[in-house]
């Protein structure tokens, strides 16, 4: 439920930059699995780790990731082994955030708002896969500009406010990650954590406004 201190939050900006995985689509596991088949042979314990870590640093790019876990299946990490398992976990994954469960009362709350406000979409996902995914959703159009990886969100973030001459005063992130919460505050914009099950130990670390999902009341 979001309550209405966070929707007078909301209300009071102009501009909201979105990540996606775990804010607009409960996703988050579907990557953490997808991580797991990715490395399926490394055995149960291995495999949870890297579960584990892929959820503890959500929101960072998977280009990030994986050198980390070809570490620990004793390769080591190449451009080329970087991408070619960049290339198979995104086959993976791709279809299955797509038939993902959308956050409850997310489209409604986007529909609803964006004529009212600017939204701009940033996240790690790769910037071809996360526009297929949002022309595929029906998503796109209510977004102004998308910006995935390579792109950092902290740049994303700054590199928007500069080109659409954003006010910070009336710029929110919506996020789910420390990752989300850092790049607003480097670009010391408000911010907005939805909780899920996978940032339970962030939810007692962050003092900012917090919500379950986007339905009202």
């Amino acid at each position: 439920m979001i309550d209405q201190s966070v929707l007078k939050i909301f209300s009071e900006k102009t501009y909201i930059f979105w990540d996606f995985d775990g804010v607009i689509k409960d996703s988050v596991r579907v990557k953490s699995d997808a991580f797991g088949k990715l490395f399926e042979s490394l055995g149960d314990d291995v495999i949870e780790r890297i579960k584990i870590h892929h959820e503890t640093n959500a929101g960072i790019s998977r280009f990030e990731k994986i050198p980390v876990y070809l570490g620990w299946a004793g390769r080591t990490p190449s451009t080329e082994s970087i991408a070619e398992y960049a290339d198979r976990f995104s086959k993976l994954v791709k279809q299955k955030v797509i038939e993902s469960d959308w956050v409850p009362g997310v489209l409604d709350f986007i529909r609803c708002r964006s004529s009212k406000m600017t939204f701009f979409l940033v996240t790690a996902t790769p910037q071809p896969e996360i526009e297929e995914i949002l022309d595929v959703s029906e998503l796109r159009q209510y977004f102004r500009r998308v910006v995935g990886s390579p792109t950092a969100k902290q740049d994303a973030i700054q590199m928007l406010i500069n080109e659409f001459t954003i006010s910070r005063d009336k710029a929110l992130m919506v996020g789910d990650t420390m990752a989300d919460y850092k790049a607003a505050m480097a670009n010391r914009i408000s911010f907005v954590l939805r909780r899920n099950d996978s940032n339970q130990v962030l939810q007692g670390k962050l003092t900012c406004p917090m919500i379950d999902d986007f339905n009202d009341g």
